[in-house]
């Protein structure tokens, strides 16, 4: 297969196996391209794409921007806290107005739940979910997936721990569905009040003792406390998360086997992890933003149907 089955990249429920593996081969050419002296080549010369985000975002804004540039496509960057949606703009007219630009291609961050689907209905451009809510964030799940592909050199039979917040995490979800299509086990783990009540129709594990996933899995994956989507208390206090859900050195050494440590981002220092479990030798996570730059090359280049 050389061809993605799917014009847009709306979630990795949508998208089939095959696909997930075309992106991940397709990002190991990449990954030399981003290793070169020269890091850039001419792909997407002629292609325009639009960065819409509608939520805060560093590292998916800064890795989306920089593997368009590595591209050679010509990029616009919104960011609707300086723009007309503050004035009542809906989001159909805000990307009508950037498609009149001749925009091919729109990378969409979004609060809202299905706002990348429902926009992939009412605009001519390829569209790519660069997180909606707390829904899917598949471009995450795919670099997660290439990581643990890069460190144990399969996923097949892996199991994979995600440890945290789960309910308020699109992180999580991409996960799950990509590193089953990918014949993973997936165990995820966290306070009660932090699952989401249709959990264990995903067919996943589910654990609240942070020792026994730890011993279970081959890798874990610690998402953070998400404050910024709690209307209410889930727990008593950070404190009391983080004695029975947080990652310390001790704990690691502790257990019976070497597991890797990985952790989408932004880190709570202290919280869910400790600074010397993120920057340890068992840790993945600065592999995961070099290669997230890899694998959205892979999408953009696949969307854009130049194969």
């Amino acid at each position: 297969m050389t061809k993605l089955s799917t014009k847009h990249l709306l979630g990795i429920k949508d998208i089939s196996t095959d696909d997930i593996n075309l992106i991940l081969t397709t990002a190991d050419s990449f990954k030399e391209v981003i290793n070169r002296p020269i890091k850039k080549v001419p792909s997407l010369r002629d292609i325009t794409i639009a960065n819409l985000f509608f939520e805060n975002s560093t590292r998916t804004k800064l890795s989306f921007e920089l593997a368009q540039k590595r591209l050679s496509a010509d990029v616009l960057n919104f960011s609707s806290s300086g723009s007309s949606v503050k004035k009542g703009e809906t989001l159909i007219d805000t990307v009508n107005n950037i498609l009149a630009m001749k925009v091919d291609m729109v990378v969409m961050r979004h609060p809202n739940p299905g706002a990348a689907a429902f926009l992939a209905k009412h605009v001519d451009a390829k569209i790519i979910n660069a997180g909606d809510g707390a829904h899917e964030h598949p471009t995450q799940a795919l670099l997660d997936a290439y990581s643990i592909k890069e460190k144990l050199g399969t996923i097949k039979g892996k199991k994979i721990a995600i440890i945290g917040d789960i309910l308020h995490s699109r992180v999580a979800l991409s996960n799950i569905f990509c590193l089953q299509k990918l014949g993973a086990e997936v165990m995820v783990c966290g306070p009660t009040t932090l699952m989401p009540k249709y959990i264990s129709s995903l067919g996943v594990k589910v654990e609240h003792d942070l020792r026994k996933a730890l011993e279970w899995c081959d890798v874990a994956n610690m998402l953070r406390i998400q404050m910024e989507r709690q209307d209410i208390k889930y727990f008593p206090s950070l404190r009391e998360y983080t004695m029975l859900f947080g990652l310390n050195k001790d704990l690691l050494d502790s257990l019976s086997k070497k597991i890797v440590i990985m952790h989408p981002g932004p880190i709570n220092r202290g919280v869910e992890i400790t600074s010397d479990v993120a920057d340890s030798d068992q840790s993945i996570i600065l592999n995961q933003v070099e290669n997230g730059i890899a694998v959205r090359m892979a999408v953009l280049f696949l969307l854009a149907g130049r194969v």
